[in-house]
């Protein structure tokens, strides 16, 4: 409070220096105007002090809790976009949307993995979004173009021209579906319409597994959070890959394989243990 209290006398001494041909009366005024002003400051900090214990303390945030990496869940893949073979022995659903800095950061690592594990690994993508008044539109965007079967071409321009620059207005939207050589009239009704439901779904069955950010990733029902490095994609790929190989020699069809270790035997929901 001694800064205060320097800013206070600071302060006489100017108005005293300013107002030295006016009226006393407006000096004194301001003065008690500053001493007002100080003691509201004071009560402020005293506050903070009984809350924290001491002053500017930041409180603790709880830290939310997450799915545990080695369990399975039963994340749905059903109607979503999809990058490579329907027999790829690894899923790895990706949840995230168009406004998420990290999302973006993590695409040449999935460029990456699917050049380094040709036909064996595939991505999924369902959007999860978190920043709804900017990331809504591109996410619906996203939907539509994937019912006229453009969603790869979609995603690059909403990466490229809509994120790169944050114009993620319906009008620039528009433009980036024309780009895309998208039936304008169908890809608007399908914004407007079907795909609500199916953002809204692909949000509930992500939240209903545990996310709660973006990007996230589960690798054959596996989770992981965050833009993670190439190695660490690998490790549990890897993993996945070798108990795979070793169901399918044991007679699981590779085309069956994520519906029948995954879909029917994984978690269906993510339920936060409770500490004891």
């Amino acid at each position: 409070m001694k800064k205060l209290s320097l800013l206070v006398m600071a302060a006489a001494l100017s108005l005293g220096a300013v107002a030295c041909q006016q009226d006393t009366k407006n000096v004194e005024r301001k003065l008690d105007e500053l001493s007002k002003a100080v003691a509201a400051l004071d009560q402020k900090v005293s506050g903070i002090q009984a809350g924290t214990g001491r002053a500017g303390a930041p409180q603790q945030r709880q830290r939310r809790p997450e799915p545990d990496p080695k369990d399975v869940y039963a994340v749905p893949v059903d109607g979503d976009p999809v990058k490579g073979p329907a027999d790829a022995l690894v899923t790895i659903v990706k949840g995230y949307e168009y406004a998420c800095p990290f999302c973006e950061k993590v695409r040449p690592t999935i460029d990456q993995l699917l050049k380094d594990y040709p036909g064996k690994v595939r991505f999924v993508s369902k959007q999860f979004v978190v920043h709804p008044q900017v990331a809504t539109d591109s996410s619906l965007a996203a939907c539509a173009a994937h019912k006229q079967g453009k969603f790869e071409q979609m995603d690059t321009l909403l990466w490229d021209k809509a994120f790169a620059t944050r114009k993620f207005d319906r009008a620039n939207i528009d433009a980036l579906a024309k780009e895309a050589g998208l039936d304008l009239a169908k890809f608007k009704a399908d914004m407007d319409g079907d795909c609500k439901a199916f953002i809204q779904k692909d949000q509930a069955e992500l939240q209903a597994m545990g996310q709660g950010a973006t990007p996230t990733f589960y690798i054959n029902g596996r989770y992981m959070s965050g833009a993670q490095p190439v190695p660490a994609f690998k490790a549990i790929i890897d993993e996945e890959l070798k108990i795979a190989q070793e169901r399918v020699a044991q007679g699981t069809k590779p085309a069956d394989y994520y519906k029948t270790w995954v879909l029917d035997k994984g978690l269906k929901k993510f339920t936060p243990k409770v500490e004891k």
